[in-house]
Order: C-alpha cells, then sequence, then structure tokens
C-alpha cells in the first residue's frame, strides 16, 4: 500500500471513530448543582401545607359569610368549599407528587444508581403514553406512528431507540398538546376572573387552575420536576394568588372611566357597567397570562430535566470506578508497606 494510501486510510478511521464521552467529572462541573435534596423536600412540604392553610382558611371565611346570613345555605356552601379544596388542591398535589421524576443533579458517587433510575422511568414513561394511547380515543395527545415505534423499541429492550422515539414525541405532538393544555387553562383562568365576585375568591380560583394545569402537563409528559424545580413552580402559583388577590382589590374600571370625563357623564348605570367590563377584562387579561408563565414554566423544567437525563446517561463512568478501584489498591498497599516499616522498627 502507498504512503498516501496509508494516510487516507488512518484519516478515515479518524473520522469515522466515536467521540470520547464525557465523564462523569465533566458532567458535574457542568451540569450539577450544589443542593440539598432533603432541604428541598422540607421547604416543597413546607410550602404546600402553607398553601393549603391559606385556601382552607379563605374557603372558611366564605362559608361563614354565608352562614352569618343563613345557617342552611353556610353549611351547603362549607360542603362545597370542603369539596373544592380536595378535588382541586389536594388531588392534584398527590397525582403529581406520585409521579416519578429524573434524577440529573448528581456527583460521581450518585451518578450510577441515577442512571439505573433515570432507564427505569424512561421505560415506564413509555409503558404510560402507550397504554394511553391504545385505551382513550380522540384525545391526540400522542403522535400514534411514534408511539407504535415507541412500543417496538420497548418491546425488543432497544433503549437506544426508547430514548429516541420518547425525544420524538416530546419534541412534536406533546409539546403541540401542552401548549393546547396551557391556552386552554389561560382561557378558563380569565373566564373565572371575569365572573369572580371577590378578590379572595380571584385568589382561591388562580390557584386551583393554576395547579390543575400543572398536574396535566405532568401527567402529558409522564414524569414530574425535582423537588427544587417543583417548589419554584409552587412559589409562582403563590405569586400568581397573591397578584390575583391585589388585582381583585382594586377597581380598576372606576379609575379609566374617570379618566372618559364627560363621556359617561350623567349615564351612571353606563358608567358603572363599563367599569365592571373593564375590571373584568384586565383581571381576566392578567390572571390568564399568569396561567400562562406557570404553564411554560413547568415545560421549561420538564425538558431541562429529560435533556439532561439523557446527556447523563451517555456520561462514562467506567473511567472512575476503575480510578477508584486503583486508589483504594494503592492505600491498601501504602498502609501494608507502613505496617512493615513500623514492625522492622
Amino acid at each position: 500500500m502507498k504512503k498516501t494510501d496509508k494516510k487516507t486510510a488512518v484519516a478515515v478511521r479518524h473520522e469515522t471513530a466515536e467521540p470520547p464521552k464525557m465523564t462523569i467529572y465533566e458532567y458535574e462541573e457542568k451540569y450539577s448543582r450544589r443542593q440539598n435534596t432533603k432541604g428541598a423536600r422540607r421547604w416543597l412540604s413546607f410550602l404546600i401545607a402553607a398553601i393549603g392553610v391559606a385556601l382552607f382558611a379563605i374557603l372558611f371565611y366564605i362559608s361563614f359569610r354565608v352562614w352569618e346570613s343563613n345557617n342552611i345555605a353556610g353549611y351547603i356552601t362549607g360542603g362545597v368549599c370542603l369539596l373544592l379544596f380536595i378535588l382541586f388542591y389536594i388531588v392534584p398535589l398527590v397525582r403529581i407528587l406520585r409521579t416519578g421524576a429524573f434524577i440529573t443533579n448528581v456527583n460521581v458517587f450518585g451518578a450510577r444508581k441515577a442512571q439505573r433510575h433515570n432507564r427505569k422511568l424512561r421505560r415506564s414513561v413509555s409503558e404510560k403514553i402507550i397504554d394511553f394511547t391504545a385505551k382513550v380515543d380522540g384525545v391526540g395527545w400522542y403522535d400514534s406512528e411514534t408511539v407504535g415505534k415507541l412500543a417496538i423499541a420497548l418491546r425488543t429492550d432497544d433503549d437506544e431507540a426508547i430514548k429516541k422515539h420518547l425525544t420524538s414525541l416530546y419534541r412534536g405532538s406533546v409539546k403541540k398538546s401542552a401548549k393546547a393544555l396551557i391556552m386552554k387553562s389561560s382561557l378558563k383562568s380569565a373566564a373565572y376572573s371575569a365572573l369572580s365576585p371577590a378578590a379572595k375568591v380571584d385568589a382561591v380560583l388562580v390557584v386551583f387552575v393554576n395547579l390543575q394545569l400543572v398536574k396535566d402537563i405532568v401527567y402529558l409528559y409522564g414524569f414530574r420536576p425535582s423537588d427544587a424545580r417543583l417548589m419554584r413552580i409552587l412559589v409562582t402559583v403563590l405569586h400568581n394568588s397573591l397578584i390575583a388577590y391585589g388585582l381583585g382589590g382594586i377597581n380598576v374600571g372606576s379609575s379609566v372611566v374617570s379618566m372618559m370625563g364627560n363621556a359617561v357623564k350623567g349615564i351612571p348605570i353606563l358608567g358603572n357597567a363599563i367599569a365592571a367590563l373593564v375590571d373584568s377584562s384586565v383581571q381576566g387579561l392578567v390572571n390568564g397570562t399568569l396561567t400562562t408563565v406557570i404553564g411554560y414554566q413547568t415545560i421549561k423544567y420538564l425538558n431541562k430535566e429529560y435533556r439532561l437525563q439523557n446527556i447523563l446517561d451517555g456520561v462514562d463512568i467506567s473511567e472512575t470506578e476503575v480510578e477508584l478501584e486503583e486508589a483504594c489498591a494503592d492505600l491498601e498497599k501504602e498502609l501494608k508497606n507502613k505496617k512493615k516499616l513500623a514492625q522492622a522498627v
């Protein structure tokens, strides 16, 4: 073989060779963050309890005010409020928390365990999507052709194909379905705000609608954000509720009508109607926008954690394990040498 042919062959082998895998040290430096996992879980529990107590107090206040006017109506209102609290706060939270989350914030010591956990969760998510597509007609959340390929990959135990088809779903039909859910919930939030009679009711409705949206998106994706990111989402839900409460206590419409000057002067009924219309439309727009923010924040976190678990799955950990074994062997050898020296002395 000519010299130039040998060089060409070497160049071809070099080009076709797989690029070196990222080591766990590189992954840790680039993607992992110092984070107290147990602390995040405790703060998440505290936040859930705090929002729950605040909601329960508002609902109790509403029921009590109705009871002061009419005892029977008050008991009925109390029962309805309790049912709403369970259905739209307790149930969504339980379903969200019972859904699995990917482990992505790891170091060298927990990487192997995280990889095993994430592979198992990917399969579980795939099974849920396949089962949902087979049993539920007319929803159209997932592309049926890709789901069929995912089912074949799952049957043949092809982990790379599972990742490929899941990624295709998340970038395509799932993303489209999530946007549709956000739009639907945002319109619902805006409509409820327009019908809401009081600022307290506005605040409660925002929490219920926002939390329901997070639950629906988590169900759509098949996994939930980590405890730390879920806590940030709930902080945003609380923030949105406080904004809705503050906005509900401001008579926006009256300010606008007063600026209109003589246009409605002498027509108080018309002026009041315009004030109510402006109030409801402004509050509806703000609350709907806040719900949209919650939806896209949830999608952002889910997509980020799915992307990170894919990267972590390809990280080379074997090199690290060999280094650890060599370090332990060197330590054992050094201790034996020191023992021999001590005995000699």
